[in-house]
């Protein structure tokens, strides 16, 4: 009997053994998830805000020539409406994983950045265009994966 009893402690630490390497590879399992998430969704947010910084300072150059007479106000309309048309884009899917509200201030800034464009107000495009780069540049920071957004 003393024999059956210690093969049973045996068996009961061994099983005791088995659980925990589940639970550790269970838990590495979620850590490597977790970590190609962030990974993956930091580049698409990276990509998507690049573009739209990128749109929004060739539109600021068509916009600060010298002579504002001779801005192509047809040509800064058309580039916004395809600026708007990859922000829309980018936005569904951004919205999965970033604050709607801090979304929401680019949207809110492209929307008076269009009726300037819409009304040829050139100093307050470029005001609503520096707002919408800053607020990007804002978002980008905000999540970014460092330690003083962890702590």
């Amino acid at each position: 009997m003393p024999g059956k009893r210690e093969g049973k402690i045996k068996s009961d630490s061994e099983r005791f053994v088995i659980i925990l390497y589940k639970e550790i590879i269970f838990s590495i399992v979620i850590l490597v998830v977790v970590i190609v998430g962030n990974v993956l969704t930091q580049n698409y947010m990276h990509d998507s805000f690049r573009k739209t910084t990128s749109r929004l300072e060739e539109l600021k150059q068509e916009l600060l020539i010298e002579q504002p007479e001779e801005i192509d106000w047809g040509k800064a309309k058309e580039d916004f409406s395809v600026l708007q048309k990859e922000w829309r884009n980018s936005f569904e899917k951004l919205a999965y994983y970033i604050e709607h509200d801090e979304l929401e201030k680019v949207d809110t800034s492209l929307v008076g950045l269009k009726s300037y464009i819409d009304t040829e107000e050139e100093a307050d495009a470029i005001s609503e265009l520096e707002k919408s780069v800053f607020v990007l540049n804002h978002i980008e920071d905000k999540t970014r994966m460092n330690l003083k957004n962890i702590f």
